[in-house]
């Protein structure tokens, strides 16, 4: 699907054109620049809390988790919301989503903790997998100590971190030692097939088919191409969704992730899972991340911040 300009939403026009023209799309080359410009220095946040944990993997190295919450907190426990960054799995880490990172904190109440998870070109599928079931089993095991709800841990993230959360959702149902009571799915990275209509020669602004192609070669290595690939690397091969946390997310209708975000939310569904999902007319993949003073992200952050608190109103998962 090719994107025309006036297939663009007018409010995000401009900015779109000068990313497509600006960067096309990520080739290995850029991704690999983007790696080595990484800067873990956490910048100066002056609304809110920011501390810093490192976990122990199996290997003995270390992962790194930010942790933001508000200045003042009135509640007297909060949600837990385990927060994956986007990057299609090579690129990125916490401090990139900042924007999104407050907003949560702020329609929750709750505390985001935001894993630096193995990029793939460190190591590809399982590693950023197995990051985040460390982090989630970490989390259940600190509840009492950050305050938090025992039956409201929250997985979400945007592009590839929404695919990850997506994945953990699935991985930590069927391994059955944590419940996780709502899945934040935002335009997710889910299908390394690439064969909705959404995604056929999708060159819209930002993510395209050409740059999800590079991501998930470097992200599946020898699997890539193959009909072996898990479903706890691309969940949207997961046919069977019972017992999913229920999920909100939204994405751009010209976003190549649009088709398959959408087959994932009508599988939850079926599945008699409650869902809630946006779609933003003309919205291309990370609008709110291109544009963030647009009427347009303001209104998919309100979507997100009212459902989220419907959420946390009415949806819990016990621990066992």
């Amino acid at each position: 699907m090719k994107i025309t300009t006036d297939q663009i939403h007018p409010e995000i026009r401009q900015q779109g054109e000068q990313f497509r023209q600006g960067l096309p799309y990520f080739s290995m080359d850029i991704i690999k620049q983007m790696n080595a410009a990484r800067n873990d220095v956490v910048p100066d946040n002056r609304r809110l809390n920011v501390q810093t944990v490192y976990l122990t993997r199996n290997d003995a190295s270390k992962l790194r988790i930010l942790i933001y919450s508000e200045k003042k907190s009135t509640a007297s426990t909060v949600p837990g919301i385990l927060w994956f960054h986007g990057g299609g799995y090579a690129m990125g880490q916490p401090e990139d989503e900042i924007a999104m990172i407050e907003q949560l904190v702020h329609a929750s109440r709750g505390i985001i903790f935001a894993p630096d998870y193995t990029l793939s070109l460190q190591a590809p599928y399982p590693a950023a997998l197995n990051d985040a079931y460390l982090s989630l089993l970490w989390l259940k095991d600190n509840i009492n100590k950050y305050n938090l709800r025992s039956n409201q841990i929250v997985v979400g993230g945007c592009s590839s971190g929404g695919g990850l959360a997506a994945a953990l959702s699935l991985y930590a149902r069927d391994k059955g030692e944590v419940n996780i009571a709502l899945q934040l799915p935002i335009y997710p990275m889910l299908d390394d097939r690439m064969i909705t209509e959404s995604m056929k020669d999708n060159d819209a602004p930002v993510w395209g088919e050409r740059s999800n192609k590079n991501a998930w070669d470097i992200y599946l290595g020898n699997q890539f191409d193959s009909a072996n690939v898990p479903i706890y690397a691309a969940p949207n091969r997961a046919e069977d969704l019972s017992n999913m946390p229920p999920a909100i997310s939204f994405v751009g209708t010209i976003d190549p992730f649009y088709d398959e975000t959408v087959q994932y939310f009508t599988k939850l569904k079926k599945a008699g899972i409650w869902t809630n999902l946006l779609e933003v007319k003309g919205a291309f993949h990370c609008f709110d991340i291109a544009a963030p003073e647009s009427q347009l992200t303001k209104s998919a952050f309100k979507f997100l911040s009212t459902n989220l608190r419907f959420a946390l109103d009415n949806f819990f998962a016990e621990q066992n």
